[in-house]
Formats: C-alpha cells, sequence, structure tokens
C-alpha cells in the first residue's frame, strides 16, 4: 500500500511539473487531469475514520457533479 501511494505521489507530481512547463493547452489540461486522479486515488487511499470518509465522499461527488456542469 504504501508503494501505491508513493508511485500516485510521484506521477501527481510530474504531471503538474510537466503541465506547468506545457505550452500546449491540450496537453496542459490533460496533465492536470492526470495530476488530479492520482490526488483522489491518494485521498481514497489514505487511512481515516467513518465519519471523515463520508465528508470526503460527499466533497468528490459534489465537485464530480460540478465539473459536469461547467462543461
Amino acid at each position: 500500500m504504501k508503494k501505491e501511494l508513493r508511485e500516485f505521489r510521484r506521477l501527481e507530481r510530474v504531471c503538474l511539473e510537466q503541465a506547468a512547463l506545457s505550452t500546449m493547452d491540450l496537453a496542459r489540461s490533460g496533465l492536470l487531469k492526470v495530476a488530479d486522479d492520482c490526488r483522489i486515488a491518494i485521498e481514497a487511499q489514505a487511512p481515516r475514520g467513518a465519519f471523515a470518509g463520508a465528508v470526503q465522499a460527499l466533497k468528490l461527488a459534489l465537485s464530480a457533479t460540478g465539473m459536469s456542469n461547467r462543461h
């Protein structure tokens, strides 16, 4: 589990760094999406109490709904 978390963190960091360097909007948005997916995976694997987990699930659901309404 720790190895997976390290890999997700590394991939998130690399994607953010490359997005900052990218001159193409499509590449930048793709890299930022992958970094965001990594962050979500990291948060989902982090141990927490039942209430904190429910709050996080609600936040993710609301953010996903907000994203779909913007497009």
